[in-house]
C-alpha cells in the first residue's frame, strides 16, 4: 500500500474506531470527517482491507440511507445485523433508523482531534 494511501486508510480507520457502541454512521460521513471529501468509496474499499484481529468496528458502518451494504441473507450481512443488534441498534428490513441511531460527534471532538495535513484537504 503506498503511502498516501495507507494514511487515508488510517485516518478512515481512526474515523470509525470513533463511532460509539450504539450509534452507527454512514460511508460519506465517515469519508467527511476523515478529511476525504466525496469519499465513500474509499471508505468501502478500505474496510475491505482490513486484517484479520483488527479493531476496527466496521459493522457500524452503513449505507447513507441506513441499509447494510451487504446482500441481505449473506452471511456477512448476518454478521453485521447480528454485531449492531448486541449494541442496541435494530436492524428492520436491512435497515437502520439513521434519525435515531446516526452517530453525531460533538464539535469539539471533531475541531480538536488530530487530523490531516492542510495541504492535503
Amino acid at each position: 500500500m503506498a503511502g498516501a494511501q495507507a494514511e487515508r486508510y488510517q485516518r478512515i480507520f481512526s474515523t470509525i474506531r470513533d463511532v460509539p457502541a450504539g450509534c452507527v454512521a454512514s460511508y460519506g460521513q465517515i469519508a467527511e470527517i476523515a478529511g476525504i471529501p466525496r469519499g465513500a468509496r474509499q471508505v468501502g474499499t478500505a474496510l475491505r482491507s482490513l486484517p484479520q484481529g483488527h479493531d476496527v468496528p466496521w459493522h457500524r458502518i452503513l449505507h447513507s440511507a441506513g441499509t447494510i451494504a451487504f446482500p441481505q441473507g449473506s452471511r456477512a450481512f448476518r454478521e453485521q445485523k447480528k454485531r449492531l443488534e448486541a449494541e442496541g441498534v435494530p436492524v428492520l428490513a436491512g435497515r437502520v433508523d439513521m434519525r435515531k441511531y446516526r452517530w453525531q460527534p460533538d464539535l469539539d471532538e471533531l475541531l480538536w482531534k488530530p487530523g490531516p495535513a492542510w495541504d492535503e484537504r
